[in-house]
């Protein structure tokens, strides 16, 4: 690897991180620069779920205070993540290269097209709702398919989440993007252990990322709470697309 493409990877893991506290999309930033780095499909899907995880650990540290009043919705929320998780991942995992490659472009344009429709998926809510003990049934059913997918692939997991739980569990924006931080926190781990057992892990390449995504996880808090979400938004959107036609094109 090239000096080039290991600050390339440092830099995209940074950006990464704090897009993801924002509301969620690094993914495509990070598996966009592992595909320009040579690295096979399979094996850039398994390493970005690593470079994200430092920034979902950051954020949600920076969102602890929020974290604590969660109570055991959150803990039941997270149990139907892990094994919503183990199902998608393991799917991957069966999979080889080529097949999944026929599939890339249009898992990313699905999730461009939902990361585009965030503010409108996502109601205005500004009040705190009573809190429950236990997540709604629909909560508990739409987080465990989301996880399913992120498992699997996760580009455009956080604004899946962001709009299931605002629409099921409801609560301002800074309470529902701390659930996702947490949430995610266990999406990633999980998917993790399953990809290093099946040893589709980059780990030079995720040695360069980790450092980005840590650092941007953290800024990205301070940014979500001061830069409009718009400009952000309109970036990821635009790798998004672009990602999914140069799979088109190399398909």
């Amino acid at each position: 690897m090239t000096f080039f493409f290991a600050a390339l990877l440092f830099g995209a893991g940074f950006l990464s991180g704090a897009v993801n506290a924002i509301a969620g999309g690094g993914t495509f930033l990070v598996f966009g620069v592992l595909t320009l780095a040579g690295v096979p499909p399979i094996s850039a899907n398994a390493t970005s779920a690593i470079a994200q995880f430092p920034g979902y650990i950051t954020s949600s540290h920076a969102y602890r205070d929020d974290i604590r009043a969660m109570g055991r919705s959150a803990i039941i929320l997270c149990i139907l993540s892990g094994i919503g998780t183990l199902a998608g991942a393991f799917v991957l995992i069966s999979l080889d290269n080529a097949s999944f490659s026929a599939i890339v472009p249009w898992l990313l344009l699905a999730a461009t097209g939902i990361f585009a429709a965030g503010p409108w998926l996502r109601p205005k809510r500004t009040a705190m709702p009573a809190r429950r003990d236990t997540p709604s049934l629909a909560g508990g059913l739409t987080q465990l398919i989301t996880s399913v997918y992120g498992g699997f692939f996760g580009a455009g997991m956080g604004v899946m989440m962001l709009a299931t739980l605002s629409l099921t569990e409801g609560g301002d924006y800074h309470r529902i993007n701390a659930l996702k931080c947490l949430l995610s926190i266990v999406i990633a781990a999980v998917a993790i252990a399953v990809f290093a057992s099946g040893g589709v892990v980059a780990w030079l390449h995720a040695a360069c990322l980790v450092p980005g995504a840590g650092l941007g996880g953290y800024a990205g808090v301070w940014i979500a709470r001061r830069v409009p979400q718009g400009i952000v938004r309109g970036f990821v959107i635009a790798v998004g697309v672009l990602l999914a036609g140069y799979y088109f094109w190399r398909g």
